[in-house]
């Protein structure tokens, strides 16, 4: 390979790696003149690579968006991360991504070194899916590319939202980052109308409009927005406060149950009250009827009902009509 080829590659390299360059950042980088970099600069233009450039102090180049996708270059830690994405993306939760990341997959496996192939491999079969993709909604890949972008560049976004209970809105946000849970996506903004910290599920928003107004990033309550999200989630279940009498010592049930000795209180060596909280009532009964001890439920009478009704599911699934 040329010295300028080399060099073109290196170049390259670096526009993919960061938004915006300067020409000495550009020069110091690749040990040439602020000249020689505008001349590799035209050859990659030559070659159909759009990149852009802007004059003045703060002015530099920057690789833009063409008519075409130009060839990427990755890196081995890049190139590995990017195939393992692709093969767990089968089991995603976008939209049409499960036939575009088998044909992603498809060509970065045939070019990649045997070296990286052996690391993906191993990586791979030493990971399973439990039960196959989970069950949830989809998210429109568009939707998400543009909140995704919206986030990375610091633009405020218009977009239609659906609640829970149906109703639609338009909200003006300032993006801040983008959550999964499980199969689910969450997206983070400042909600520029009600001057608040908002949660919105991916798969609800519609119309997500760029504004071309730039925001400065504003700091979350919490450290990471992850646990942002978390807490946004917990908050808005509703929590059940649940009383068990448990025929068995404390000992025994936290043993057997998967319980905080917080939640365990002694009456004597063979009865103790389970006090704790559930989000859901049904989840919960189902917890209860693998507890291999007998059990009387104190609180919620709503509880009840639920275990009434699992057990007469369960014995017409078992061919019992009584």
């Amino acid at each position: 390979m040329t010295d300028t080829a080399a060099r073109l590659l290196r170049l390259l390299s670096l526009l993919q790696t960061r938004r915006e360059w300067s020409g000495p950042e550009l020069a110091e980088r690749l040990g040439v003149t602020v000249r020689t970099v505008r001349r590799d600069i035209d050859r990659l233009r030559a070659l159909d690579y759009p990149v852009a450039a802007e004059r003045g102090a703060a002015g530099g180049y920057r690789l833009g968006t063409g008519t075409a996708l130009p060839p990427l270059l990755l890196d081995d830690e890049e190139a590995v991360a990017i195939t393992l994405g692709l093969r767990s993306a089968a089991y995603g939760a976008v939209a049409g991504g499960a036939e575009s990341a088998a044909r992603a997959l498809v060509k970065l496996q045939q070019v990649l070194p045997d070296r990286l192939r052996r690391r993906v491999d191993a990586l791979d079969s030493a990971t399973t899916a439990l039960g196959g993709p989970p069950a949830g909604p989809l998210v429109d890949p568009e939707v998400l590319t543009v909140l995704a972008a919206a986030c990375r560049d610091h633009e405020r976004l218009r977009l239609r939202y659906t609640a829970k209970d149906a109703r639609e809105s338009g909200r003006h946000v300032e993006p801040h980052s983008l959550v999964t849970a499980g199969r689910r996506w969450y997206f983070v903004a400042w909600d520029i109308d009600r001057a608040d910290w908002r949660t919105f599920r991916v798969d609800r928003v519609a119309q997500p409009q760029p504004t071309g107004v730039r925001c400065s990033p504003r700091e979350l309550p919490d450290a990471a927005p992850a646990a942002f999200v978390g807490r946004q989630l917990s908050a808005a279940r509703p929590a059940y406060g649940v009383v068990l009498l448990v025929h068995a010592s404390a000992a025994e049930l936290i043993e057997a149950f998967p319980v905080r000795a917080a939640e365990v209180e002694p009456i004597d060596d063979r009865t103790c009250l389970l006090r704790t909280a559930a989000e859901s009532l049904e989840w919960t009964s189902l917890r209860f009827a693998h507890l291999d001890l007998e059990f009387e439920v104190r609180e919620p009478p709503e509880l009840t009902g639920v275990l009434r009704d699992l057990g007469a599911k369960l014995l017409r699934a078992a061919g019992d009509s009584q």
